[in-house]
This record gives C-alpha cells, structure tokens and sequence, in this order.
C-alpha cells in the first residue's frame, strides 16, 4: 500500500518569534513530498498495537516556551498529557501538520494561516495570551503615545505582529509614521536593548517575558507604554491585541470532542492557578526549563495568560484578525478564516 504524506509551501510571519515565546518574526517553509512505502513496511509498523493503543490514550500537546505555555503549569506534568515544548514556531508547525500533537499553543495569526493551509483541519478552541507588547524607555519622558513623536523606536518583527500592532495603534491615535516617528527594526530583542544603552533618548518595542528579563539587567529601563491598553482603548469593534491562541486538529477533535472539553476545563483551571499562585507557577515553570523560575515569578503578572472561550473569543479573536488582514492578508493565510474557525462547545 502506498502512503502519501503531505506538507506545505509556506511562509508566514508570525507573532510570536524565538525569545522564550516572546514576539518576533520567523519564516516557516514546508516542503511536499510524496513518501510511498510497501505493504511490508505498513505491516512492520502496525506490529506494536499495544504501544499505539497506550500513546492514542494521552493528549499530544505542542506548545512554545514563553506565555503560552507559562499558563499549562498545572497540566505539564499530568499524565494524561504529554507535552513537546519548543522554543519557536517554526518547530511547531510541522507537528500540527504531521499530526504529531493534537492541540497546540501558537501564535493567533499562525492558527489562521493554519486553517487556510491544512483545508481548515484547525479550530481554535480559546485564547490563552493577550498583549504582551511594551514600549521601554531610559528614563520617564514618554507618559503618552503623543510623547512619541520626535522619537526613534526600535522593534524587532518587522513583518509582523509586533509592527502591525505597533502601526495601528500609532495611527490611531493620529501619529503619521512618515512624519512623526522614526521605526528602526533589529533582528532579535537583545539588540533592542543594546540600541536602547546606546541611545538612551531612544525608545524599545518588546514583548514579555523578555522585557521583565531587560528591567532585571538594566535598573535604567522602565515601561512607559503598555501597547494592550492602548490597542483597546482605540478598538471600536471589541478586539484585543491577541498574541496567542490554543488550537486542536479537526480530526482529532471530531473524535475526541469530550477529552477535548476535559482539557480545557483543566487548562482553565491551570491559568487561574498560575495567575493567583505565582511562586508555586514559577517553580513549575522553571522546572520544565520554560523560563528561569525567578523570572517568571516577575513577568507572569505581565504576560497578559488569559483563557477565553466561546462569543468572547470569536469577538476578540476576528477583530484583530481582521486588523492584520487589512494590513497585510498574508499574516493571516491569505484570508479571513470562516465562522467554523472558532469552536463553541
């Protein structure tokens, strides 16, 4: 019997990069390929029945070290679970499509593009990570977005949510990013923060949990702008500035629809715990090697891990989908994903 598996061509800017889950940018490229094995080959692989029979019992949960996977503390070392943590998409991506992992913590555009590319096989079950964007500075001379101007800001993500967020809400509140600003994206975060000791007039764009990392090296930094609330308070349409997403294979979940309510149920329960018992989170974090725990014992309260099902989800979730779609359709997989997109248990 001959077997064809399927991968893609593709390539995605993503919200969240590899700084421990924070947000950068990333080229994920899958190549096809058509495998054809004999029948003997087949028949070798079906002989340990009951080692598949065992691992078809456990969740398969793929997720990325940094906020997404901080708010699972409570599940990763439940037995019912079994977790692969990455340090970037781009690891990521081949799992869900390989189906490797049966659900996932990705980056909210990436789910989209997810959709688009694996003939809408994705459904994205909750939001588990708002904002985790801000702007730092040396010293408090930045209280406003109007304070701004004149400014140089450097980011990294070019191509990304980070420069889709940053745009929108520098327009929105009536800044001209010809005129009035001056945007200078790095590669990677740490050389955010060298630009920043190096101009110390300048101003950093970066994500948590790196910016509780930066505050810890450099007493001279501080946040002057938490990018979330200006994102909502310029919103008209009810959307949040997303930054990730947990999603589940249609032909696992179609199979497994109760686990799947389980899970989330005990994911929820997880992010309550890590939000209201930081120390105990930590530990746990710091003992998957996610984060160092002392770190995450300072950024947790920052990183924005939420749970968000359902209507709340579906509002949040398209509205700022359709804030990339409008910048650039190709963030999102080329087009708006449909209503089936959003799972409603």
């Amino acid at each position: 019997m001959k077997r064809r598996a399927l991968s893609w061509f593709m390539a995605a800017a993503l919200g969240v990069g590899t700084m421990a889950g924070g947000i950068g940018s990333a080229n994920i490229v899958f190549a096809e390929e058509q495998n054809e094995e004999t029948e003997a080959a087949d028949e070798t692989s079906e002989e340990p029945a009951e080692e598949t029979d065992s691992d078809s019992s456990v969740m398969k949960i793929g997720a990325l070290k940094g906020p997404t996977a901080m708010g699972m503390a409570q599940l990763l070392d439940d037995e019912n679970y079994e977790f692969s943590l990455a340090a970037s998409p781009d690891e990521i991506v081949p799992m869900i499509v390989q189906g490797q992992v049966d659900v996932a913590a990705v980056p909210s555009n990436l789910a989209s593009v997810l959709y688009q590319k694996t003939d809408k096989n994705v459904s994205v079950l909750a939001v588990n990570t708002l904002g985790v964007l801000y702007l730092v500075e040396n010293g408090d001379s930045i209280q406003s977005v109007d304070d701004l101007k004149g400014k140089t800001i450097y980011a990294s993500g070019k191509g990304a949510t980070p420069e889709y967020a940053l745009n929108s809400v520098l327009k929105s509140n009536g800044l001209d990013l010809e005129k009035d600003v001056t945007i200078e994206y790095k590669s990677e975060h740490a050389e955010v923060v060298a630009a920043l000791a190096e101009d110390q007039t300048a101003v950093g764009l970066l994500p948590q949990p790196f910016v509780t990392t930066a505050l810890m090296k450099n007493e001279n930094l501080r946040v002057a702008l938490d990018l979330n609330e200006l994102w909502e308070s310029s919103a008209t349409d009810g959307s949040r500035l997303v930054t990730g997403v947990v999603i589940a294979r249609n032909d696992y979940l179609k199979e497994h629809e109760a686990d799947i309510d389980a899970f989330m149920d005990a994911y929820k329960d997880s992010v309550e715990f890590v939000n209201s018992d930081t120390e105990a989170a930590a530990q746990i974090i710091g003992n998957h090697d996610i984060i160092p725990a002392e770190v995450a014992a300072k950024a947790i309260p920052e990183c924005s891990i939420v749970f968000m099902e359902g209507d709340e989800m579906q509002t949040i979730l398209s509205g700022y989908l359709n804030t990339l779609n409008e910048q650039n359709p190709e963030t999102i997989g080329g087009q708006l994903p449909d209503e089936d997109f959003y799972y409603k248990r």
